[in-house]
């Protein structure tokens, strides 16, 4: 029976794709067998599940601040900070025998309800250390040629350190200077009707609008905080 090993080696953006996508660069390698020949691998339906180490990363001050809605304060975060699902991927291995490589695909998001994109989007620099547990079937020619299947070991894994800017580089790409809100959907439709009284093409302009109202109401309670003894 085959025995598989895995190696990330590298990560990239992938372009024009319908959605922010990550292309994982996998080494998928046949551990040979003492005396015996590596088996034809006619295929691999391979399943992962890409997890956040964010313990074994050190954080500047600004980024120790993105992160509290995550993690809490930080004199907290020994207890806090653990390791956390990113997201599920899958990719089919075409037929290799000793090594293959393949991009494994991660899809990607920019709403700032997933705690994956909050964790990103507050690190300033530096990697992000990923985790990713593999799972599957295999496919292959036995000595007689006849087809057999055997499962992946719940024990393969792979780490990878992924740079930040990657990952900004890409949410750039797809998304040049937007930032996404999620809103309750009562609120959204306040938002959509202040849109339309005020004749506003944009729900931009809408907040845009209220922020200025709410900064100026507040102007005098802060102006007379400053002032009193």
């Amino acid at each position: 029976m085959p025995d598989l090993n895995f190696h990330i080696e590298g990560v990239e953006a992938v372009p024009y794709a319908a959605a922010p996508m990550l292309a994982f660069k996998l080494r998928v390698e046949q551990i040979a067998q003492q005396g015996e020949p590596s088996a034809a691998i006619h295929s691999v339906i391979l399943r992962s599940q890409v997890r956040l180490e964010p313990a074994r990363r050190r954080y500047t001050v600004d980024e120790q601040s993105g992160l509290n809605d995550l993690f809490g304060e930080p004199h907290r975060w020994g207890q806090t900070v653990r390791s956390m699902l990113w997201t599920n991927a899958a990719v089919s291995v075409p037929p290799f025998t000793d090594q293959i490589q393949v991009d494994l695909p991660v899809p990607c998001t920019w709403d700032f309800n997933v705690a994956a994109t909050k964790y990103f989007d507050a690190l300033c620099d530096g990697e992000v250390p990923l985790s990713f547990l593999f799972s599957g079937t295999i496919f292959y020619a036995a000595e007689d040629q006849s087809l057999q299947v055997a499962q992946i070991s719940w024990e393969k894994e792979a780490t990878f350190r992924m740079p930040v800017h990657v990952w900004r580089k890409m949410m750039e790409y797809y998304y040049p200077n937007i930032a996404w809100l999620g809103l309750q959907r009562d609120v959204f439709d306040r938002l959509e009707q202040f849109k339309s009284r005020c004749v506003l093409t944009s729900s931009e302009q809408a907040i845009e609008m209220l922020l200025d109202q709410a900064e100026a109401a507040a102007a005098p309670a802060v102006s007379a905080a400053r002032v009193m003894p």
